[in-house]
């Protein structure tokens, strides 16, 4: 099945996931959707200071939105700030230091920003890692885990109340289609048993982040969730990740910009307002969220299970010196079929 799984997956993605993909695509896009203007809105994006998230910032900052840039070194931060603020010509740009992985340091950050700021109009879940070698957090979290599902878990759910009472609220996962080879596995959230293979703990950590937008979806219907693959571009973190595969690709990899463009158009366009929370988005179109007779749809069972988890880790969590008391309240069982 894996085999299947991944041969299926990669045609696929030489039809759909290339610049060729994006270019064919991109003939049905209302170019008018993105021709907008988000004054007086806030958008915090995780991972700003290069690839998708750079591009997305400063998609937002000419548009006049307000920029929340959350990045991990302060050096590339405000390099990137500088470039955005430079060519947007939009000072309301922000930088705030956290490295997503260190699970306490967010739950802090979260908190603090919410007594800082009266609103956030959208979450941009954009940061992401890809670590091939076991590495444990402070919490003692695998550190891929920690990065792509506790961490985005957190600031989200901390966010949640802020959200709610912003206008148009929306969350916007940065995912992968990697996830497609993955289903959810509830007795091994952090790919303990056997071999650690990097690759397929990011591909479980997409999938579990699919399963988590669709939960907040049905929680909280006061707010869009989306989750979106950006296809295959040519970032940073794919050339440090994955250097065979970026060498291989070479010019079929989209640039950061086409990667960032649903992110964009989900982030401002109205268009992407009207469609139905919780869905997966490739090249602004909701798509499946499995390849056929793959075998990775989740139970009712599973994903409530999965979800009671991700709440008891995020408690362990709160109760490390300096963590706040509380997320915000109890999720709920999941009620989505994933």
């Amino acid at each position: 099945m894996s085999l299947y799984r991944n041969a299926v997956w990669f045609l696929n993605g030489i039809h759909h996931y290339t610049r060729n993909g994006y270019e064919a695509a991109s003939k049905g896009f209302e170019p008018q959707d993105l021709d907008v203007s988000v004054v007086g809105r806030s958008f915090m994006i995780t991972g700003a200071n290069s690839g998708i998230g750079k591009a997305t910032a400063m998609a937002v900052a000419k548009q006049g939105g307000t920029v929340h840039m959350v990045c991990r070194n302060r050096e590339r931060a405000e390099e990137a700030r500088e470039c955005i603020v430079n060519e947007s010509g939009n000072t309301e740009v922000h930088i705030h230091i956290l490295d997503m992985a260190e699970t306490c340091k967010v739950l802090e950050f979260a908190e603090s920003f919410k007594q800082q700021y009266p609103s956030l109009n959208v979450l941009i879940n954009n940061a992401g890692c890809m670590v091939h070698k076991r590495e444990l957090n402070a919490e003692g979290l695998e550190k891929n885990f920690a990065t792509n599902t506790m961490g985005v878990y957190i600031l989200t759910q901390t966010m949640i109340p802020l959200l709610q009472r912003s206008r148009n609220p929306r969350v916007i996962t940065v995912s992968s289609g990697g996830m497609l080879v993955q289903k959810l596995r509830t007795d091994d959230l952090q790919s303990e048993k056997g071999r650690f293979d990097g690759l397929m703990a990011y591909a479980l950590n997409k999938r579990q982040q699919v399963v988590m937008t669709k939960h907040w979806a049905d929680a909280n219907p006061a707010i869009h969730f989306s989750v979106m693959h950006p296809g295959w571009a040519d970032t940073p973190a794919v050339s440090t990740s994955m250097p065979q595969f970026h060498q291989m690709m070479g010019e079929r990899l989209r640039t950061v910009e086409q990667g960032a463009d649903t992110v964009v158009w989900l982030a401002l366009s109205k268009a992407a307002g009207t469609t139905r929370s919780g869905q997966f988005f490739q090249d602004r179109q909701p798509v499946s969220t499995h390849l056929p007779l793959a075998w990775t749809h989740s139970s009712e069972e599973d994903m409530e299970s999965f979800i009671n988890q991700l709440d008891a880790l995020a408690k362990v969590i709160q109760s490390h010196p300096g963590a706040q008391p509380e997320l915000n309240g109890p999720t709920g069982p999941s009620r989505t079929n994933d």
